[in-house]
This record gives C-alpha cells, sequence and structure tokens, in this order.
C-alpha cells in the first residue's frame, strides 16, 4: 500500500486554509479536522474518513486499530484500510500528535464497539431491562419523596405547638409560632423539588448510558454533574483559609470595639477629659466601633470568597457609585448632627426656638432632631436646617430642669415705666410655675415712635415642669388682669397728629400705684 512509504509523506503538506470539521461516528465525537493535506479541505478529509469508518463498522468482520507513524503526522488505520491521518496542525499546541492520535484511535474502537452492541438484540434487551428496573426505581423514590413530606408537613404544627415555650427571652417569644410554619412548609417544598431534580437527573444520565447511541448524551450529563460538584467542593475547600482569616479579622474587631468601649467609658468620668462627657459619650462610642468595623472590613476583603471574581468588583464598583451620588445629603446631615452633639449646641430635655418653631428637645440622632411643643406636637427637624438657623436656647442658663419665660408688651409714654415694670412683675408673682428666686426682670427694649416695648424675663420652677405655652397663657392671663386693676390700657398708641395735650407723665405721677417712692423703700425697710 503506497501510503506506508515516506515518499507519500514527503509529499504531504499541511496548512490551514478553510474551517475546521469535526468527524462524528455513531453520536461520538472521534477528532476535529482543522489541516488542508494534499489539497484536501478538512471538510473533504472529514467526510471521506466518515465514509470508510461506516462501511468498515457495518461489515461483520471483526476490525482491529493500530497507529503508524509517517514522519510528524501519524496514520489511523481501521483494519487494513486507513481511517484519517493526524497531522501536527489538527492538534491543539498543548497536547503531541502522537498522544493525538492514541486518543483518536481510542474513540474509534469505542465508536467500533458500540456499533456492534447496536446490532446486538441481546444486549439491547438487557439495556432495555435494566431501563424499566431504574424507572421502577425512579417512580418509587419520586413516591417516597413525596411520602416523607407529607409526613413533615403533619407533624411539625405539634411540634411546633410542643415547644413554642423554648423560643423566649423571660415571657417575651422571640417567633410568632404563627408565622414559623408557611417558613417550614416552603423549605420543604423547596428541599423536595430539589431532590426530584436529582433522582430525575440521575435516571436520565443511567437510562442513557444503557444505549450505544444515547450513552454520549449520558456520559456528557454524569461528567458535568461530576465536574460541577468537583469545582464546588474545590472553591470550598479553597475558600475555608479566606474565611478562617476574614473570621479572626472579625473577632479582632470585636474585642478591640469592646475594648474601646471601656476605655471610652472610663474617659468619660468627670475630670477626666472635658470634651468627652455623658452627651458625648454613645456617639463617640458609635464613631470609634464604626471605624474600627469599616478597617476591619477593609483588611478582611481581600479573603472574602470571590473578592478577585470581575463579578465582585463590578458589584463594588456600582455600591461605591451609588454611595457616591445619593449619599451627599445624608453626609451632609450626618456632619451636622457631630456638629450640634460635640458643640452642645442643644440638649435632650432643653427648651428651644428653632427659626419659628420652639418646643422642649425629645430626641438630638445623628440626622434629625425632635422637639415637643407646648400644643402636644412633635417636630422632626434636620440637622443641617438647624446649623443653618440661630437657635435661642430658654434652658441653658437656668439651673436644674426650667426654663426662660419671656413676653413684650408695648404702653404708651403716658404711662409711667415704674408702674409697668411693677404690674408686670405682679403678674409674674401671681404665675403659678415660674421661679420668685432669682426675681423676675423687666427691660425695656426698645424706645419706638409710639411707645416703649417692655420684655419681662422670668425662670420656670425646675420642679413643676409644665409646657411653655401652658405657662406663657397663664403669665399673659395675669398680665391682662393685673393692668386692668390698675386701669392701665395694653393697646398701643398710634396716631397721626400731635395729640391736644402732651403725653408726657409729671414727676409727681412717676411713682402712681402699686410703684414705690425710693424713700417710702427705704421706710418699709
Amino acid at each position: 500500500m503506497t501510503f506506508y512509504q515516506p515518499a507519500y509523506a514527503d509529499q504531504e503538506t499541511a496548512v490551514v486554509t478553510a474551517p475546521a470539521a469535526e468527524l462524528k461516528v455513531f453520536n461520538r465525537s472521534i477528532l476535529t479536522f482543522r489541516a488542508t493535506l494534499l489539497g484536501e479541505t478538512p471538510k473533504v478529509r472529514m467526510q471521506r474518513a466518515e465514509a470508510v469508518i461506516n462501511e468498515m463498522i457495518g461489515g461483520t468482520e471483526d476490525l482491529d486499530i493500530r497507529i503508524d507513524a509517517i514522519q510528524d503526522s501519524y496514520l489511523v488505520l481501521l483494519g487494513e484500510r486507513r481511517a484519517f491521518i493526524v497531522t501536527p496542525k489538527d492538534t491543539d499546541a498543548d497536547i503531541s500528535v502522537a498522544d493525538a492520535a492514541t486518543e483518536a484511535a481510542k474513540r474509534l474502537e469505542t465508536v467500533v464497539t458500540e456499533s456492534q452492541q447496536a446490532r446486538s438484540v441481546r444486549f439491547l434487551l438487557v439495556a432495555g431491562g435494566f431501563s424499566v428496573v431504574a424507572t421502577l426505581l425512579y417512580l418509587a423514590l419520586l413516591r417516597l419523596a413525596a411520602y416523607v413530606q407529607r409526613k413533615l408537613l403533619s407533624w411539625l404544627p405539634k411540634k411546633i405547638r410542643r415547644h413554642h415555650d423554648v423560643l423566649k427571652v423571660g415571657q417575651t417569644p422571640l417567633f410568632d409560632t404563627s408565622n414559623l410554619f408557611p417558613v417550614f412548609r416552603r423549605l420543604l417544598a423547596l428541599l423536595y423539588w430539589i431532590v426530584v431534580l436529582l433522582l430525575t437527573y440521575e435516571w436520565l444520565t443511567f437510562v442513557l448510558r444503557r444505549f450505544p447511541y444515547t450513552r454520549p448524551w449520558g456520559e456528557s450529563l454524569d461528567n458535568y454533574l461530576l465536574n460541577l460538584a468537583g469545582y464546588l467542593l474545590d472553591a470550598i475547600v479553597s475558600a475555608i483559609p479566606g474565611l478562617v482569616i476574614a473570621l479572626m479579622i472579625f473577632f479582632i474587631a470585636r474585642g478591640a470595639s469592646a475594648f474601646s468601649k471601656r476605655i471610652l467609658e472610663r474617659l468619660a468620668r468627670p475630670g477626666t477629659i472635658s470634651w468627652l462627657n455623658e452627651e458625648t459619650l454613645h456617639p463617640t462610642m458609635r464613631l470609634t466601633a464604626l471605624a474600627i468595623w469599616l478597617f476591619a472590613l477593609a483588611m478582611a476583603y481581600p479573603y472574602l470568597p470571590g473578592a478577585g471574581t470581575d463579578a465582585f468588583k463590578g458589584l463594588s464598583v456600582l455600591i461605591g457609585l451609588m454611595i457616591s451620588l445619593g449619599a451627599s445629603s445624608v453626609v451632609g446631615q450626618a456632619a451636622a448632627g457631630l456638629i450640634l452633639t460635640y458643640t452642645r449646641t442643644l440638649r435632650p430635655g432643653e427648651f428651644v426656638k428653632i427659626g419659628e418653631h420652639e418646643g422642649t428637645v425629645t430626641e438630638l440622632g445623628m440626622f434629625t432632631t425632635s422637639i415637643r411643643t407646648g400644643l402636644g406636637e412633635v417636630l422632626t427637624l434636620p440637622n443641617s436646617m438647624i446649623t443653618g438657623t440661630v437657635t435661642k436656647n430658654y434652658s441653658r442658663v437656668v439651673q436644674g430642669a426650667g426654663y426662660v419665660v419671656d413676653t413684650v408688651v408695648t404702653i404708651g409714654y403716658d404711662t409711667p415705666w415704674r408702674q409697668v415694670e411693677a404690674m408686670l412683675l405682679e403678674a409674674a408673682s401671681r404665675t403659678a410655675g415660674i421661679l420668685q428666686t432669682p426675681r423676675p426682670q423687666v427691660f425695656q427694649t426698645a424706645l419706638s415712635d409710639f411707645y416703649p416695648e417692655y420684655r419681662l424675663v422670668a425662670q420656670a420652677v425646675p420642679s413643676e415642669p409644665r409646657p411653655r405655652a401652658e405657662l406663657l397663657s397663664l403669665l399673659h392671663a395675669n398680665v391682662q388682669d393685673v393692668f386692668n386693676e390698675y386701669g392701665v390700657q395694653i393697646m398701643s398708641p398710634h396716631y397721626l397728629g400731635d395729640p391736644e395735650h402732651e403725653k408726657r407723665v409729671p414727676k409727681e405721677g412717676w411713682y402712681a400705684a402699686p410703684a414705690q417712692a425710693p424713700h417710702d423703700q427705704g421706710d418699709a425697710q
């Protein structure tokens, strides 16, 4: 036969000039031709080899498969005929021509064996019998899985009702038992369908591998499942060292957070650090713990499973972009909250006026501050608004839990100022809830064109807390009563021309009742 001679090998030239063609016989891949050999494209080589193999395996003779080397190529023989030639251009760079030819010969031998099995009636009957048995076992296992699921669904409610008292802290249940059963039912349903899918997969793999023509499909299914299980197992095993290191970092962070908490509690004792007190202790502890955990997360990030994958990196970039776009206002609010906390502008329990809103501070948070007005309203104000607005604090100069109460009246110049001051002080003394020590004071804050402006400033009694709106209402009522008793109108004068008589107070009228002259005060003493 001429193809054994070296002269034939000298004439062959293999170059890649056409698309690759896969040689597939009896549903099994044998070799992929990539090179053009002696003018024959890979497709022509594949068709020629397929025709020879089909012709040979269709006969009744026993076929011997062997390979012969021809310089740098290998000839695969089927019986006494050439099946195909494997050239260096037909193989991958990491596989030698000899190994590729050997593997192709093994696959061809498998094809020959399977073709003989496919023509054997006895073999097909045995394969069909095994398939029937596997199908009956598969159906029985499906019924068993459904039976176990039903039994567990009927057993779980009784078990939950019997042991629901165990899931308690004191007298408070940790879980609502009425919500546990739907969760377990869904978990059981998920587990049931996983078992059904695995049984179906294994049954289908087993049946396909019984018959020669479908055996490659069954082998591919089996190999896929094994490769998937191996991949998952390798991923789990390879992730264990990183997880251990990450857990160690988190445990160290937890210990450091607890240690910093104890240190800050000691530093917050009076006389240690001026800025660290009972008010700033808790936010400082939270900020310290946040910094420790963020540092721990940054250190543990490279050791987390999947941290080096493109998907994980893309998710990190997406989260960072979302935070950078949406967190500007949040960061501003948090910074304003820290400013209010550490500058001690506000404290819970103090009575303040922020812009047009006034009330008692009930909560000073990181992002918002809540105040309760005297009318029963609770206002939630953004911290950034508070830092950008003038804040009046009526409680800061008061000893204890009280607050400052003030009110303004405008009385004409024809009423002696001493009389007005005395009447305002008397109204304050009549108001229950206003402290007499320190005594209330009256200030003339303005001399307008038509009237002076008098401001009464007093302090609420700390031991008798009362909403500021209610206390002001009582004070205003007493001011009206006192002014009415002494015949002084509170209505402020407004006119277009000079009055007929001068609107002034003669000296003998400076100390009209209830005001007292200086010598009278000395006599009283």
